[in-house]
Parts: C-alpha cells; sequence; structure tokens
C-alpha cells in the first residue's frame, strides 16, 4: 500500500472511531480497552491527539518525568490530554482526519497501524465492529513486524509463522498461527484479544509470550 492510499485509510480509519465514540454513553466510554491501563475514552484521546501533538521542545518534561521510557511517556502525555476538559475526542479526530501532520519520530506507516489497531481497541470490548479491509490490515502488519524497542520485544515472534487467511500475506519461519488478517496484526502488536480468531502449533508459544509483566513489575505495557 502506497502513501497516498495509506493516509485515506487513516482519513477513514479517524472518521470510523468519531462515529462510533460519538455514540457511547458515559459508562461505554469509562469501559476499559484493549490497551492496558486506558479507558475507551483515553484510547480516543491518543489518536486525536497525533495529528495535533505538541511540539518536541513541549514533550522533553514528558521524557525527563517518564526516565525515557517510550511507552511511559506516551502514557503520560496522554492522560494530560485527557485532564483538558477542551480536549474532545470526537470533534478534534473529524476536525483533523484528513491531516497528515506527523509528530516528531515517526512517520505515515506508524500512524496507519496505530490508529488501525487502536480503532480495535475502542471496538472490541465494546462488542462493536470497525471494519478494516485484509490489505489496509495487511499494510500495517508490514510494519508492525519491524517495531522493536522501545515500543515492544521485536524477538516475541521469533520463531513463528504467521499466516493469512484472507489475503495472500504471511511473516516468518516455524510454528504456524493461521486467522484473519486483522486478528494477526492485534497479536504482532501484543492484544491477546486476536486469539480469539487464530489456530495452530504457534498460538501457545505466543501466547506465553504475550503473558502481562508479573505484578509489581515497573514495565509499564506497550501503547503501539
Amino acid at each position: 500500500m502506497d502513501r497516498e492510499s495509506s493516509w485515506q485509510v487513516i482519513e477513514q480509519q479517524r472518521l470510523a472511531i468519531a462515529d462510533l465514540v460519538e455514540q457511547l454513553s458515559p459508562e461505554e466510554l469509562r469501559t476499559p480497552s484493549l490497551c492496558t491501563g486506558w479507558s475507551v475514552r483515553t484510547v480516543a484521546l491518543h489518536v486525536a491527539a497525533t495529528p495535533v501533538a505538541p511540539p518536541l521542545i513541549k514533550l522533553l518534561p514528558f521524557a525527563f518525568r517518564a526516565r525515557g521510557d517510550y511507552n511511559r511517556m506516551v502514557d503520560m502525555l496522554t492522560r494530560h490530554f485527557a485532564q483538558d476538559p477542551d480536549f474532545e475526542p470526537v470533534a478534534l479526530l473529524r476536525a483533523h482526519a484528513a491531516s497528515r501532520k506527523l509528530p516528531k519520530l515517526t512517520n505515515y506507516r506508524n500512524i496507519l497501524f496505530d490508529s488501525i489497531v487502536h480503532g480495535q481497541d475502542i471496538a472490541i470490548p465494546l462488542g462493536r465492529t470497525l471494519p478494516v479491509a485484509p490489505e489496509a490490515a495487511a499494510a500495517a502488519a508490514d510494519r508492525a513486524v519491524q517495531v522493536g524497542r522501545p515500543v515492544w520485544d521485536k524477538h516475541r515472534l521469533d520463531g513463528l509463522r504467521l499466516v493469512a487467511t484472507d489475503t495472500g500475506w504471511s511473516h516468518g519461519s516455524g510454528a504456524e498461527i493461521r486467522g484473519p488478517m486483522l486478528a494477526l496484526l492485534l497479536l504482532i502488536t501484543c492484544r491477546p484479544a486476536g486469539f480469539a480468531q487464530v489456530s495452530g502449533p504457534g498460538v501457545e508459544i505466543l501466547r506465553a509470550r504475550l503473558q502481562p509483566a508479573p505484578a509489581g513489575s515497573d514495565a509499564p505495557p506497550p501503547r503501539g
């Protein structure tokens, strides 16, 4: 998927998230999302913040307080936005849906998988459906499998072969995991919800690798 097509998918996902979130009750907005520690509303705020992210100089205090940990910094920054009563995710998502502004240190391919996966972070716990074309999920996965630290452990997929059943996408070698492309993307981005739709001898291997950090661990969950 080329740059132009990717930006079109990002715009569509932002608008779809806005449409979904607008329908939700206050209780539903407080529902825990697939993104550990974040509510549905917090995830929507995170997606809405992407095209209006502050300049790098304003991120430095958050990076300092997070001791350089990327996931912790993203968590702190998102919670900062959440405290602003004027930061309304639906309005911002719609107003900036077509924006191609990129936060520092990222690129459109990261924003593609980020917007697709966070849409699922919101929809799945609510029992809703947010459609994603397999080809778009495959393009997102092509980038997500390349990402390692500071977002997540790149070796989580070692010795595994992921095979999509609804498009011609595959990755890696070893114990196989087969399923719909979107479910594979969820697993690639450390969302165990994807296990519900996949099968194969590699499933239990990856399930063990995606176990949450032990209680008391100082390691924050991935925010990608």
